[in-house]
């Protein structure tokens, strides 16, 4: 068994997808793989997914340490930017080969 922020996963695999699997955190991920962006910046990335959604997908990768939110207060309006940690760092190989294949399929 593998643990991971309080979860038990059977294998590697498992963990991997728990904690960047579903419709939206791969997503989120690759836009974020180039810089940190506000959160209406993922939001105009993502026109489909809802707001409640994206918000909770934000706060679920925060939790697992994969994203960092960063908020801005020295001066109106508040500023909050989304950027990958450390951790986060770590999977934008994955995340790069899991968008080129995406490609490579709609080639062919």
């Amino acid at each position: 068994m593998y643990k991971f922020n309080g979860r038990e996963y059977p294998c590697c695999t498992s963990l991997t997808m728990g904690v960047i699997g579903g419709k939206w955190k791969s997503v989120i991920l690759y836009h974020l793989k180039d810089g940190g962006l506000r959160y209406n910046e993922i939001r105009k990335l993502m026109p489909t997914v809802t707001e409640r959604t994206l918000s909770l997908q934000l706060k679920t990768l925060e939790e697992d340490g994969i994203v960092i939110r960063q908020v801005f207060t020295k001066k109106p309006p508040l500023k909050v930017e989304y950027s990958l940690s450390k951790l986060g760092l770590t999977l934008v190989p994955l995340i790069k080969a899991i968008a080129d294949w995406g490609d490579s399929v709609v080639g062919t």
